[in-house]
C-alpha cells in the first residue's frame, strides 16, 4: 500500500542514451521536463543531455560516494510533494550505477517509484554478439582487487550460460589474462563505444584478443560477451597455462607448429607483454 500522505512525490528512474542521443524515449524527455529535481551521477554529463533537449532543471549530484548521505535529502523532497528523476551517465540507473540503496529504502517505506525504461549496454551487446542469448548472466564490473577478481572468475569457471562483463580500457588486458587462466580460450565478443561514432564489435577469442590489445591497445567503454562452458570449449590444460609457460618452451611450441623463430619470439613477447629482445636473449640456444 502506498504512503498515505496527501502530497507525496514520485521518484522516476529514467533510462538515458548510452551514446546516441536519439535513443532517448519520448516518455523520458517528458518526465525530465516535468520533474522538480534531477538526481544525476555526474551533473556535467547530464547537463549536456538536458541542453540538447532544451530542458532546464535543478540538478543534484548523486553518485556512489555520496549516495547514503543524499537519501535523507531525497526523502525531504518527496515528503514535500516534489517529483524527482534519477539518471546515470548512460543507460539504466542502478545497473552497475548508483541508486540501489535509495530504491531499497523507498520500497521498504512505501514511497512512489516509477521506472521509465531505456537502453542498456549489456543487452545491446549480447543482441549483436552472435553468442547464445537464450540464457545469460550479467556480471557487471569485476573487482579491481586482483585476488577478489580471480576468486570471482574461479567461481564462474564452469558457468554454462553466456557471461557479460563491463570493463574499462586500462583494465581490460589484466582481466582477459585472468579470464584466459580460468576459462581457457573461449569465444568472445568485445563490444566497444556502443551506439557512438566509433562503435566496434570484435568477434574473436580470448587469446587473440590479448594479442591484439597488446599490439594495438584499446579505447572506450567496453562490454565483454563470453561464451559459457560447453563440450566444444572445455579448457585444454596446455592452452590454459600458455601465458605462464616458460618462454623458451613456448617459442619451441610455436616453431613446431610452423612459425619461424623470429615470428615465434614476437608472438611470445606479445603474449607475455614484454620486449621481444628479452625473449630473444632467452632463446639464443634454439
Amino acid at each position: 500500500m502506498l504512503n498515505k500522505k496527501e502530497k507525496i512525490g514520485t521518484l522516476y528512474i529514467v533510462g538515458t542514451p548510452i551514446g546516441n542521443l536519439d535513443d532517448i524515449t519520448i516518455r523520458a524527455i517528458n518526465i525530465l521536463k516535468q520533474v522538480d529535481v534531477i538526481l544525476a551521477e555526474d551533473t556535467r554529463h547530464t547537463l549536456k543531455l538536458l541542453n540538447h533537449f532544451e530542458i532546464s532543471k535543478h540538478l543534484i549530484s548523486y553518485h556512489r560516494h555520496n549516495e547514503d548521505e543524499k537519501i535523507k535529502k531525497v526523502i525531504e523532497f518527496l515528503d514535500n510533494g516534489k517529483d524527482l528523476a534519477l539518471v546515470s551517465d548512460a543507460g539504466m540507473p542502478i545497473i552497475s550505477d548508483p541508486g540501489q540503496n535509495l530504491v531499497k529504502y523507498l520500497v521498504e517505506n512505501n514511497y512512489k517509484i516509477e521506472v521509465v525504461p531505456g537502453v542498456t549496454a549489456f543487452v545491446t551487446a549480447i543482441v549483436k554478439s552472435g553468442i547464445d542469448s537464450t540464457r545469460f548472466t550479467f556480471e557487471g564490473f569485476l573487482s579491481i582487487n586482483k585476488k577478489q577478481r580471480k576468486e570471482r572468475l574461479h567461481s564462474l569457471e564452469k558457468e554454462t550460460r553466456t557471461m557479460i562483463f563491463y570493463e574499462a580500457p586500462h583494465k581490460i588486458l589484466a582481466t582477459l589474462k585472468d579470464m584466459y587462466e580460468y576459462f581457457g580460450n573461449r569465444k568472445i565478443c568485445i563490444a566497444r563505444e556502443l551506439t557512438k561514432v566509433h562503435e566496434e564489435f570484435n568477434y574473436t577469442n580470448i587469446k587473440d584478443a590479448i594479442l591484439d590489445i597488446q599490439l594495438n591497445g584499446i579505447k572506450g567503454e567496453i562490454v565483454l560477451v563470453i561464451s559459457g562452458l560447453d563440450d566444444k570449449n572445455k579448457k585444454n590444460t596446455d592452452d590454459k597455462e600458455e601465458i605462464n609457460m616458460n618462454s623458451v618452451l613456448l617459442v619451441k611450441r610455436y616453431m613446431a607448429n610452423g612459425d619461424t623463430k623470429k615470428d615465434a619470439i614476437k608472438k611470445v613477447a606479445k603474449l607475455k607483454g614484454v620486449n621481444k629482445n628479452e625473449i630473444y636473449k632467452e632463446c639464443l640456444d634454439i
